[in-house]
């Protein structure tokens, strides 16, 4: 299957096909609700969806999951030269990182702006020195690179049928919601690391700060003030979906599906985590497949319905994907054909 996208997005060059196949395997290995929405979109749109997830899943990796024994220098020396590798790359020049490279082909291919790269290592950098967020206004300010702007550099990708800047704050949106999921569902998790990534705010107001979080998580004790405060972070993740909501209706209609999919399994990780009884400073909470399979099965069939729609539509506005760049090896076989992070 990862060839038959390779060809439909017409990747021939080797090393750029290798670089993308890397992507590709990153996302099926790690993204496990991103991969499965991805493969609702059109073929030859997968690889460049695999491309922006592997390098945000590489830059990630160094920062909360680095060799064994390496020091905060090194991690920091390892994302310096990530991003020295970035910066080479997007301005034209050679990289030995297959994620970098098919980074660069993609942002080439569907002119995404630089800005949205440079601001997510921004981000990537502030793990490395900062534990904690004393307001939401501060977390915000932190997602804009490290969530935000993975949703406004997926949009070229799926196209729209309004203008980009109209769809945008809807998609930044959405890209924070996912990336606030994921601070609920991995509460535990961010806490071995030393890390509380609910804002002190939220969590003060039910009376909850990271020692009481700490105590919860290593006696196993529950404590009714750490799940309202949970409650209250749930909801606040809901209202930011729906500030994302209208932003689906947005994009090229044969991309909904996907986005709607990836939506609707990343709201059931918020059920699940009720249903739980809102234990994740304990432990994570799964999504049972079943569900998955359903939501999965209903993006099939809209993929359908909307596929036999495009078949008779005219071209859309400036908004749908770019075609490939002229001379390109994506280019030469394809014609005018398109092209935290997020670790469930």
């Amino acid at each position: 299957m990862s060839a038959r996208e390779l060809v439909a997005a017409g990747i021939t060059d080797p090393a750029l096909r290798a670089a993308y196949t890397h992507c590709r395997r990153l996302n099926a290995r790690h993204g496990r609700t991103y991969f499965l929405a991805t493969r609702l979109l059109p073929v030859e749109r997968r690889p460049a969806v695999h491309a922006l997830y592997g390098f945000a899943r590489w830059a990630d990796d160094i920062v909360d999951a680095p060799a064994p024994g390496a020091s905060p220098a090194e991690r920091a020396a390892a994302l310096r030269a990530l991003h020295d590798h970035l910066d080479a790359a997007l301005r034209g020049g050679a990289t030995t990182e297959p994620v970098v490279t098919a980074l660069a082909h993609t942002a080439d291919r569907y002119a995404i702006d630089h800005r949205h790269f440079l601001d997510f290592m921004t981000s990537m950098g502030r793990d490395l020195e900062v534990t904690d967020y004393a307001t939401y206004d501060d977390l915000r300010a932190y997602m804009h690179g490290s969530a935000a702007v993975i949703g406004l550099q997926m949009l070229p990708v799926l196209g729209t049928v309004v203008p980009r800047e109209v769809a945008a704050p809807h998609a930044a949106a959405l890209g924070v919601a996912f990336q606030l999921t994921n601070f609920l569902r991995d509460v535990g998790e961010d806490l071995d690391r030393g890390r509380v990534y609910l804002p002190a705010d939220l969590l003060s107001a039910h009376g909850v700060d990271r020692e009481l979080l700490l105590w919860s998580r290593a006696s196993g004790a529950r404590d009714a003030r750490i799940t309202e405060a949970l409650r209250s972070a749930a909801a606040l993740t809901r209202r930011v979906y729906r500030e994302a909501a209208p932003g689906v209706a947005m994009l090229d209609p044969v991309s909904r599906p996907c986005i709607r999919t990836a939506r609707v399994l990343y709201g059931g990780i918020l059920d699940a985590i009720e249903e739980d009884g809102w234990s994740v400073v304990h432990r994570r909470a799964v999504v049972p497949r079943r569900r998955r399979a359903a939501v999965a099965a209903d993006g099939l069939a809209r993929l359908a319905v909307a596929r036999l729609r495009a078949r008779g539509a005219s071209p859309g506005p400036a908004g749908r994907p770019a075609a490939p760049a002229n001379g390109s090896a994506a280019g030469s076989a394809a014609g005018r054909a398109p092209t935290r992070r997020e670790t469930v």
